[in-house]
């Protein structure tokens, strides 16, 4: 495998991990934290890099389901890192407690690029 691949691999596992630690802590917590922010702007992070790696990697670049959720659920995470940081400043207890529904969604849509290899890697 070459570097850059296998760095991409490792940098979009790490995000699974990061994000799933943010994701599961905050809905077993119950409560929006720091600590989940944290996990959230972590996890994006080493999924956008990971990503732009690959994407300098592919040969040939299509639009399949991989390629369009992959960019969906990046979007998607970013909204969603930029949401929890304005609840987790200065959101009500209520708001806080609440977050954690879209996160669910977030990381359930993540999921499909993540399980649903693009054609080029089958």
């Amino acid at each position: 495998m070459e570097p850059l691949a296998l760095a991409g691999l490792v940098l979009i596992t790490a995000a699974l991990i990061f994000y799933s630690i943010g994701v599961w802590g905050e809905f077993f917590k119950k409560n929006l934290l720091k600590i989940h922010v944290v996990f959230f702007w972590a996890g994006l992070l080493c999924d956008a890099i990971g990503t732009t790696l690959m994407f300098f990697m592919a040969e040939d670049l299509s639009f399949d389901i991989h390629a369009v959720s992959g960019g969906l659920a990046i979007l998607l995470m970013l909204i969603h890192a930029i949401w929890a940081t304005r609840v987790e400043k200065s959101g009500t207890d209520i708001q806080k407690i609440k977050f954690h529904k879209y996160s669910l969604f977030v990381w359930l849509f993540w999921l499909i690029p993540y399980f649903y290899p693009t054609a080029a890697m089958m």
